[in-house]
């Protein structure tokens, strides 16, 4: 299947010229060796004649530089003329020099303009061999078919024949599908059945629909498949119908005034619906008009849109907002072109550029002397910059004058003035006249390369001090005196002393004390001299080491009047002597060795350490056992000799300071048998004896014994119950445990279960325990009690059994004891009365 038809012809011819034109520009911009761009003879600046593929050929390049200074490349590879150009041979060369600063490689790239006569030729020749070829075999394959965007018609517009190679063989009918077709847009195209003629049936928007991919088909009279379906695209040719349009129908910008030569106020953007990378969508960007008009401050990149300055310094002052009117133009500039317009606001913002300025170069004040804290003066500046901002915002400075402090200035925030106070008093009698020099400032710093304190920003102010008749004056207000500590009653010492500041005399001041507090001095009313009512004493005023302050009154004869502070430095004298810290010490013998005593003296240090201990003649007790030594200048060591018991000492220990003054204090010590001097004061605190090993010892043999003869009696008792007698020759050695009743005998029991045992009384249970042996002449009594006051007579000799009278009511015997009192006696007496000695001597 072939196009036909003379109109068929002449468009193939076209679209095949066109085409081999793009295939020419593709290859070229594709090479990397060596690019061939045709171009015309005269080429006009900044125009645009090729584009070379860089990232093909060197992809990590960042410097781009050409050696033809005619012609400049973008990064992009774009190809465009510095200037006009006419070429005057067929071919012209050039050189594209791409660099990688990192890796420090270079390559280049050839570039050959030819005339494009030379390609037209070539471009005919082409053509018509294709079309011979074209024609002399047919075959069933897509053929490239295009329509213009837009077309005018007539309608229906011819656009090519389809034709089939079975039609040679066959009756074949064509038709046709895809979108444009049976898709929307419906009814589009349309095929003639029998011819295979294409047409289209109205005018298409190219920013609609690019392309039609149809689908054609070849069948016979009864459905048979001729060829395989051919796939029929149809490309619509782009018309600049499109004008380009900004992105924003305002701008709006901000730039400092201060901005440099250069500086970027924002960025421009358009868009052109048109078909890309063609020069219906090759933007350039213009300023059609500035408001004001001139001069001109803004410029505009044609291709990127950036807008910058082109003025050194802006100035708000004069002009704080710019109008521009943006144009941006199709087909890259040219005057054929479609046009879109935008509008630019520009605001140019404050910067410090002026300096704030006085409105004068002096200025007087008045203020009467002795007042404080009180406005004098306010000072007004002028300040071009925008108002309520740091830019105009003014800080003051007194740079010469107040070299005592006696101004301050500041900003009233609402009008910028600088406000002169007086915060402390002025002396006419001493000034009667200050002269300030004040300088101003801004917030922030000069934007601009000037001095920021210049001749314009610094004032002079005079101030003059106004006389006032005035009372005493108390200056200074705090006046030192020296005395003596112990300084007898009634002794005068000088005072304090005011005076009038007009006479610059104390005649006629009269003085009064306000406070003193302890009462030791009176004050003279009429020299102000002062004298000693008690006896001063260092040591008593708290603390020791501060002035003694006495608070005057000084009026004059118009009762007006001032009070200051008299300092008494009150010097010391060597009044007492150095006193020993400790009353009572604890030294647990032999664990502790010795105890360390310490001394002080509320003397000054000239009159107190270093202290000499020593222990007096006066004791010979104490210096036979105990010694002295010095620690430190403040401190003594006692240590007792080997011989000294367990006991309390008192010892007497003198010490003396440097100046000779001393006295002897009696220091407790108790030497005492413990492991920590704690524990010593805790026993003799709650029991007042200590027991020695040996007497504890005692104690807990007597409780074992006496616990034997409490189990023999209860065995006693268990056995008599079994009908168990003692043999009666032991009876003289046992007590008898008799069973018998016995009507008419009393026991009364305790109330620890066991009874008290009256004469003539019985009672149930067991009552008493084995006391202690009482001896009356030849009898032996043994008395058994606990917790009452049970008794059992024993026989009055030897041989005689013993009875003890049971609870139960009955005679038990019981074995007699087998060691008498006064064996027992003699045993334990001895040995208690050892220990018990050495507990009172520990």
């Amino acid at each position: 299947m072939a196009a036909a038809g003379p109109r068929r012809s002449l468009r193939g011819a076209v679209c095949r010229q066109l085409l081999l034109t793009l295939v020419i520009f593709s290859l070229a911009a594709e090479t990397c060796k060596e690019v061939i761009l045709n171009v015309p003879s005269k080429l006009e600046a900044d125009k645009i004649i090729g584009r070379v593929n860089l990232e093909e050929c060197f992809s990590s390049a960042d410097l781009i530089q050409s050696s033809d200074p005619d012609f400049r490349v973008l990064n992009d590879g774009s190809v465009y003329t510095a200037r006009d150009v006419v070429l005057s041979d067929e071919k012209r060369s050039f050189t594209i020099r791409l660099s990688d600063k990192r890796k420090q490689t270079q390559k280049e790239v050839a570039v050959l303009l030819e005339h494009q006569k030379k390609v037209f030729k070539v471009l005919k020749k082409r053509h018509t061999r294709e079309t011979v070829l074209r024609r002399a075999k047919r075959r069933w394959a897509p053929i490239p078919c295009s329509m213009q965007e837009n077309s005018l018609g007539p309608f229906p517009l011819f656009l090519q024949q389809v034709e089939s190679d079975a039609a040679q063989n066959y009756t074949v009918f064509y038709s046709i599908s895809g979108r444009g077709v049976d898709q929307e847009p419906l009814n589009l195209f349309y095929i003639e059945r029998d011819t295979g003629n294409l047409f289209c049936t109205r005018p298409v928007d190219r920013e609609e629909y690019d392309v039609f991919d149809l689908i054609a088909y070849a069948s016979t009279a009864d459905g048979y498949s001729a060829d395989q379906p051919l796939p029929l695209p149809i490309r619509v040719e782009d018309e600049n119908d499109n004008h380009p349009v900004f992105t924003e129908a305002i701008y709006n910008f901000e730039v400092s005034e201060s901005s440099r030569l250069g500086t970027t106020v924002g960025v421009v953007c358009a868009t052109d619906r048109d078909e890309p990378d063609t020069m219906h969508t090759r933007l350039k960007y213009s300023i059609l008009e500035q408001t004001p008009r001139s001069p001109g401050r803004f410029s505009v990149h044609p291709s990127t849109g950036v807008i910058t300055t082109v003025s050194h310094y802006l100035d708000r002052e004069v002009v704080d907002k710019y109008s521009l009117i943006m144009k941006v133009q199709d087909m890259d500039g040219q005057f054929f072109g479609l046009i879109g317009t935008s509008t630019c606001i520009i605001t140019v913002t404050d910067s410090n550029d002026n300096a704030p300025t006085f409105r004068q170069k002096a200025y007087e004040a008045f203020v009467e002397e002795n007042v404080f804290n009180v406005e004098i003066l306010r000072i007004s500046i002028e300040d071009k910059d925008l108002i309520n901002t740091a830019n105009w915002r003014a800080n003051f400075t007194i740079l010469k004058g107040n070299e005592n402090g006696h101004f301050k200035i500041s900003t009233d925030k609402g009008t910028n003035e600088g406000v002169l106070c007086v915060v402390k008093p002025l002396n006419y009698e001493e000034n009667r006249q200050v002269n300030l020099e004040i300088g101003v400032s801004n917030e922030v710093p000069f934007a601009r390369d000037i001095p920021r304190v210049t001749a314009l920003n610094r004032a002079l102010v005079t101030v003059h001090v106004r006389d006032l008749d005035e009372g005493p004056e108390c200056s200074p207000a705090a006046q030192f005196v020296r005395i003596k500590e112990n300084l007898a009653v009634g002794s005068k010492i000088n005072g304090y002393k005011a005076y009038d500041p007009d006479s610059r005399s104390s005649n006629g001041l009269r003085y009064k004390k306000l406070h003193d507090p302890k009462g030791w001095i009176t004050i003279d009313e009429i020299s102000g001299s002062i004298i000693t009512s008690k006896t001063l004493d260092r040591e008593v005023e708290t603390p020791k080491n501060e002035l003694y302050n006495i608070t005057v009154l000084v009026i004059d004869q118009d009762n007006r009047s001032c009070t200051g502070t008299l300092a008494v430095d009150i010097e010391d004298v060597n009044d007492n002597p150095p006193d020993i810290l400790q009353d009572y010490v604890v030294i647990c013998k032999p664990k502790m060795e010795y105890t360390d005593i310490l001394a002080i003296d509320p003397d000054e240090p000239v009159h107190g350490a270093p202290f000499y201990f020593s222990l007096p003649n006066t004791s010979p007790e104490a210096n036979r056992l105990w010694t002295l030594t010095k620690v430190n200048d403040t401190a003594a060591r006692l240590s007792y000799r080997k011989n000294a018991g367990f006991q309390k000492y008192t010892i007497p220990i003198t010490v003396k300071d440097r100046a000779g003054q001393s006295a002897t204090k009696m220091l407790t010590v108790n030497l005492c048998d413990c492991p920590h001097p704690s524990q010593c004061r805790e026993t003799s605190r709650s029991t007042g004896v200590i027991l020695g090993k040996w007497a504890i010892l005692a104690i807990l043999l007597g409780i074992a014994l006496l616990f034997s003869v409490l189990l023999t009696l209860v065995c006693g008792v268990f056995g008599a119950t079994k009908g168990k007698r003692f043999p009666e020759d032991l009876a003289q050695q046992n007590l008898i445990i008799s069973n018998t009743e016995a009507p008419g005998d009393d026991r009364v029991c305790s109330a620890n279960g066991f009874m008290t045992q009256t004469v003539n009384n019985s009672s149930q249970g067991f009552c008493g325990t084995v006391g202690s042996g009482m001896k009356n002449g030849g009898q032996e009594t043994i008395e058994m009690m606990k917790g009452g006051n049970q008794t059992l007579e024993s026989c009055r000799g030897a041989g005689h059994h013993h009875t003890l009278d049971s609870c139960r009511g009955g005679h038990t015997e019981v074995d007699n004891c087998r060691y008498t009192y006064s064996e027992w006696h003699s045993f334990t007496q001895p040995r208690l009365g050892e220990e018990s000695i050495r507990g009172h001597t520990g």
